[in-house]
C-alpha cells in the first residue's frame, strides 16, 4: 500500500483514540454511520523504518491491515470503502519499490480474494489501467467479476488514480461524445467520474499525521468530513476506526445551508 496524503482542517480538531467508541452496528442508513468512507493509507514506510525493516515490509503489513479494516467497517454498517492504494504520482518512486508494490497486489488478490468474496465484499478498481501490466489487469478483472453480485460492502481500490486525472478523463469523454457545452453540468460530470457507482464519501480519513488531500477524490470529497490521525496505517485498528466514526457522529453536516432556527415568541 502506498503512503498518500490528505486535506484541510486544524490539527486541534483531530480526535484522539480516547474518543468514545462506536458500537458495532448493521444499520447502514443511520445518519450516525457514514455510508461511504474514503481512506488515505499513509505511514507504511515509516512503520517499517521504525522497525529497521525495508519499506516493502510496511506495505505488506498495510495489506493485512486493510483486510482487517474492511471487516471492521463492514461490521459497523459502512456500505462503501474507498482506499488510495497507488497514486498517479507514485510512479516517481524507486523502480524497485514500484515493482514490489505491483507484485504485492497480485499476491494480495491471490491470498485474500476468496475470503472477501465469501464475506460479501464487492471489489471495484478505479484509476487509469492503461499503464499497468496485462497480468495485473487480468487479476483485477477476475476480482471484479467474481464479486460483482456481492452487496454487503463495496471496496473501491484507487490504483494509478489521481483526482485531477479523474476530472480530465470525464471532460475528455464529453468532448469525444460531442456533448454540447450547456449539457455539461455537475450531474453529468458526476455520472462520468471513476467513482460514479458510489455516493460521495461522507467521511475522509487520513492516517500518518499529514493533513493534505494529495490529489485524491478532489471532486467527490467536496463535503466530506475530514479526520486525521497520527496513527501509521499498519497500526490502524478497531480502536482508531471507532474513534473516527465517533468523531463523524458528532459533526454538524449542513452542506452549505443552515439548520432552522427556533422561533422567538413575540412579547404580548
Amino acid at each position: 500500500m502506498s503512503e498518500l496524503p490528505f486535506a484541510e482542517n486544524p490539527a486541534a480538531e483531530v480526535p484522539t483514540a480516547d474518543a468514545p467508541p462506536v458500537a458495532p452496528r448493521a444499520d447502514a442508513d443511520s445518519s450516525a454511520i457514514p455510508r461511504h468512507v474514503a481512506v488515505v493509507m499513509d505511514g507504511n514506510g515509516r512503520w517499517a523504518r521504525q522497525r529497521y525493516m525495508p519499506r516493502f515490509f510496511g506495505h505488506k503489513q498495510g495489506v493485512d491491515t486493510l483486510v482487517r479494516a474492511i471487516d471492521a467497517f463492514n461490521a459497523r454498517g459502512v456500505r462503501y470503502l474507498t482506499v488510495f492504494a497507488f497514486s498517479s504520482e507514485n510512479w516517481k518512486r524507486p523502480t524497485e519499490e514500484v515493482s514490489g508494490l505491483m507484485s504485492l497486489v497480485l499476491v494480495a488478490v491471490s491470498k485474500y480474494l476468496d475470503k472477501m468474496a465469501a464475506d460479501g465484499v464487492r471489489i471495484r478498481i478505479v484509476g487509469d489501467r492503461s499503464t499497468v501490466s496485462d497480468k495485473l489487469r487480468r487479476a483485477w478483472d477476475h476480482a471484479e467479476q467474481l464479486t460483482k453480485d456481492n452487496d454487503r460492502i463495496t471496496l473501491a481500490v484507487a490504483f494509478n488514480y489521481g483526482g485531477r486525472w479523474d476530472v480530465v478523463q470525464a471532460c475528455r469523454r464529453a468532448v469525444a461524445d460531442g456533448v454540447a457545452p450547456e449539457s455539461v453540468d455537475e450531474q453529468w460530470l458526476s455520472r462520468h467520474m471513476a467513482l460514479s457507482f458510489a455516493p460521495d464519501p461522507d467521511l475522509f480519513i487520513r492516517t500518518g499525521g499529514e493533513m493534505r488531500m494529495s490529489n485524491f477524490l478532489l471532486w467527490q470529497a467536496a463535503y466530506s468530513e475530514l479526520f486525521f490521525t497520527e496513527c501509521l496505517w499498519p497500526d490502524f485498528g478497531e480502536a482508531e476506526i471507532d474513534a473516527a466514526l465517533a468523531a463523524f457522529a458528532q459533526r454538524d453536516r449542513r452542506f452549505g445551508g443552515i439548520h432552522p432556527q427556533p422561533t422567538v415568541p413575540e412579547d404580548s
